[in-house]
């Protein structure tokens, strides 16, 4: 049956995120550090107004696009955030969450041999979607050196004759590093300079905690150049609703609306009117979210450099990456190690790229109870390495 396979699915690798966690569930008393999902409820009068909608007999397609309401509140959002003018009526589209966002984008601008460039350690569908599209990943690998910041000496070396886009995503997964308006801003000038697209996963934007978030496209000259996509699942914990956005210079947007249409329809519209609340009526519920990432963050912080273990410090999203190096162990051995002896599963970080082999992700997406239980384990499990270290 193989023969009937199309060759590029069969070239990309499963998700390196799932292999360890699929052993893990296995196990009993696993505390699992790894999947990127908040451990909170969705606020109640998200859910509320979604089953609303269902009472109401709301079970009908929108239109492609989503609901007009939802849209509307979507731009007066991101107008409100970021400064940012779209039109609700062709600028955006809403899709089953911001993994089609990325995947219609993809598919609407590239050509075959396209080449998009994009920093590494990233989140691990980047890649295959590029190459679903036919287009030629191009990954610039950073390092805690330069805070896994994308530098404009890196992004110019990156490019040939061939690239067509820039693909970032700050606050990022799986570093937690972000990018500040001066340092988005030779960046942006170097888009300009050599004619490129931007398409930026702001996924984690609202949650940052160092400032406000800056978006690439609210500088000057970026927003006709640049596909901006979001969604709700992160910050206002909603993963199993499914839902995100993008939005893009009408000529763009057409041609995304074009594959969303004939691959999905609509988004779910119980989502869609639910999101409505969230937009509305969500601001509250993200501070209080925010706030206790951001307590969970310092706390590992801390419980890291009491075990000296190295850890560049994140200021967004809900993961740590923590430097491994001094183990002379992969990241795919040394987690596998750690999950059998302290029953503590965390994620490789080579599942994120070449470049992050010698680290490993760790999710503060839960409870400060768990967190603290993990960290006695995993101080416990790296003093035996050490004592094995100095033995030899």
């Amino acid at each position: 049956m193989r023969d009937f396979i199309n060759e590029k699915i069969k070239s990309i690798k499963p998700s390196g995120i799932r292999r360890l966690f699929d052993i893990a569930n296995e196990i009993p008393d696993v505390i699992s550090l790894g999947v990127g999902e908040p451990d909170f409820d969705t606020p109640w009068h998200i859910r509320e107004e979604g089953m609303y909608s269902l009472q109401k007999g709301r079970t009908f397609y929108t239109s492609n696009a989503g609901l007009q309401e939802l849209r509307d509140e979507i731009c007066a959002y991101v107008e409100r955030k970021y400064g940012l003018k779209y039109s609700s009526k062709d600028e955006i589209v809403v899709t089953v969450g911001g993994s089609e966002a990325i995947d219609i984008a993809f598919r609407a601008i590239l050509n075959p041999g396209d080449e998009v460039i994009y920093p590494e350690p990233c989140f691990v569908s980047y890649e295959p979607c590029i190459l679903l599209s036919d287009g030629v990943p191009v990954a610039v690998p950073l390092s805690a050196k330069t805070e896994f910041r994308l530098t404009p000496e890196q992004l110019e070396a990156a490019i040939t004759p061939k690239t067509k886009a820039l693909f970032i995503s700050y606050p990022n997964n799986p570093t937690g590093a972000i990018m500040e308006r001066k340092d988005l801003e030779p960046l942006a000038k170097i888009v300009k300079k050599h004619d490129l697209l931007v398409i930026t996963d702001e996924i984690y934007s609202e949650l940052s905690y160092n400032g406000e978030h800056a978006s690439i496209a609210s500088l000057p000259g970026m927003q006709e150049r640049t596909i901006l996509i979001n969604g709700f699942s992160k910050a206002y914990a909603m993963t199993g609703w499914r839902l995100g956005y993008a939005l893009a210079p009408k000529n763009i947007m057409e041609y995304m609306l074009k594959v969303h249409q004939f691959a999905i329809m609509s988004a779910p519209t119980t989502s869609q009117y639910a999101a409505i609340s969230a937009m509305r009526d969500g601001d509250a519920d993200i501070e209080m979210m925010r706030e206790s990432y951001n307590q969970r963050r310092r706390y590992l912080m801390n419980a890291f450099k009491k075990m000296g273990l190295p850890c560049f410090e994140p200021y967004g999203a809900f993961y740590v990456f923590p430097d491994i190096s001094e183990f002379g162990m992969s990241s795919e051995d040394f987690s596998t190690a750690l999950l059998k002896a302290e029953k503590v599963a965390v994620v490789p970080g080579s599942a994120f790229g070449a470049c992050g082999d010698k680290h490993v992700r760790i999710s503060y997406a839960y409870s400060l109870e768990e967190l603290k239980e993990a960290m006695k384990r995993i101080s416990r499990f790296i003093k035996k390495l050490r004592a094995k270290k100095k033995q030899a």
